[in-house]
This record gives C-alpha cells, structure tokens and sequence, in this order.
C-alpha cells in the first residue's frame, strides 16, 4: 500500500527501529525493495534522488515504483530525495510521489527555513510528508566533498528552532557520515545524535548509510534514527549480480535480471533486519 512518511516513521519511532530507504533507478531495483519488504513483512521507503536521474528520469521512475507501491502487501513510501529545485520537487507531487526531502542545506540558514516552510505547507495540503536538511551531507569524493566535514554538522538547538519554524516531518542530519563509498572509516558523532532527536523529537534521517558498520547503524537507531538511506550497497551488489550471471554463463539480459535481483535482495533483507524492521508492517 502506497503510504506518506509520516505513517511509516511514527511507528518506527514508537517502536525504536529503523526504516530503509533504497533508491530504485530501474524495475529490477524497485523489485528487489519492495518484493524483499513483503517477504520480511516490513515497511520500506523507496524513490530516486534529483543527483540520479541522469539514469532514470522522475517520470519514468514514477511509472513503475507508485504502481508497485499501491500494489504492494506492506506499506511503502515512495520518496523523491534530495531535490534541490522547487520545480523538481513540484513535478514528484504532481507525479504521485507520497513523500520528497526539499534540500536547502547549501542556501543560507534563513533561506533554507522558508524555503523548506513554504515547501511544507504546500505538501502537508496534499497529505505529503517533507524531510529537510540542517547542517549538509558531503560525497566522500566529488563536487560535493567538504574540506572540513565538522564545520558543517547539525547544530542541536539551530535543529530546534529550524523544525518549529518548518514544520517537517523528519530531519536529516549531518553527524560524520557521508555520500559513497567511504575511504577510511566514519566516525558518527553519537552524542550529537542524542542531542538532536532531544531538541527536536523528530525521526532523524542518516544519509550516507551505505559503508557504516553494523554497531553504527544499531547505535544510531538506537538514539533516534528511524530513516536510514542506502543505495551504494545495493547498487554494487546489483552489479555483482549481472557478473555472477555473466560467469554462470547467461546469454541475454533476460538471462541476467534473476541474478541481479537476487543479489539486491539479499542486500536489501540484510540491511531490513540491521534497522529492525521485520515483521513491523
């Protein structure tokens, strides 16, 4: 069943669990989600992000995951992530997107609040669920990366105030992880976590998640983050999948879709059951 964010984080936040967020630019990934979610009898989140479009454009993207979405035994998000343009984000509503994060993180403090507020009012209307960014999320490589990663983490009371003056209903937060693939490993600041979810009592968001140990992402949890993104860790697995079809000797492409999505569900059920979602539906 297609269902906002909000449906799905509230409980996980009642409950204490976590809650994937894959990214899906074909039918294969969104396959490996959703059918993974339904056989776990857990809850997903699943979309695109504006950064990943050059694969598959929102349109195309919409096609197939909404209508997997309605379809589907459990309850699943679909959710335009990262979109950094008004009109990007506007078209995921218009599309039939349950849920998009309106990411600000870059403009000024005062800019992004009400950019992000207005953003906030025009989805709560709709019964569409906004996630926001304070502090900003690097790449580990890339235009995105950031000299001094810290001077940009999310400050605990500026989280406060920015969701009492944004109404959002989940917040992204900036607390040593990053984009990609990481080249040493990361070092979350777990405090600072604690801190937030107290100023703020919001689900918190951790992008980045791919690479994280499994004791990170426990603790996380733990302290308040409901969303986890991921989308490296299945990306790379899907990969593997087409080799391992190409070495058992498939021919086709059709010959290679089975091994693909294999090796994404397997991905996608490990990460499931790290977050605690099983059987949460």
């Amino acid at each position: 069943m297609l269902v906002n964010m909000y449906e799905i984080l509230e409980k996980a936040k009642e409950g204490k669990y976590g809650v994937g967020f894959f990214n899906a630019v074909n039918v294969e990934m969104g396959r490996a989600v959703i059918e993974t979610a339904e056989e776990l009898n857990a809850p997903v989140i699943v979309g695109t992000a504006q950064v990943l479009l050059p694969a598959m454009e929102l349109e195309r993207v919409a096609e197939y995951l909404i209508p997997m979405a309605k379809k589907a035994k459990v309850p699943v998000c679909v959710h335009y992530d990262h979109g950094l343009t008004f009109e990007k984000c506007m078209e995921a509503l218009q599309l039939g997107f349950s849920s998009i994060m309106y990411d600000c993180s870059t403009d000024s403090y005062e800019e992004n609040v009400a950019k992000v507020a207005e953003m906030v009012k025009i989805c709560h209307a709709m019964n569409i669920t906004v996630e926001g960014e304070l502090g900003h999320v690097g790449d580990n490589e890339g235009s995105g990366k950031l000299e001094n990663p810290s001077d940009y983490f999310t400050d605990p009371e500026m989280a406060r105030d920015f969701v009492q003056r944004t109404g959002v209903d989940a917040l992204a937060v900036a607390v040593g992880n990053s984009h990609g693939d990481y080249k040493f490993p990361p070092k979350l600041d777990f405090d600072r976590i604690a801190a937030i979810r107290e100023a703020t009592g919001l689900p918190l968001v951790l992008h980045g998640g791919s690479g994280l140990s499994d004791d990170d992402f426990r603790k996380a949890v733990a302290l308040g983050v409901h969303k986890v993104n991921i989308f490296t860790d299945i990306d790379k697995a899907g990969k593997a999948g087409v080799e391992e079809g190409l070495a058992a000797g498939a021919k086709t492409m059709m010959g290679l879709i089975p091994y693909e999505i294999a090796a994404m569900k397997k991905v996608v059920a490990e990460k499931i059951t790290l977050f605690g979602s099983v059987g949460k539906a």
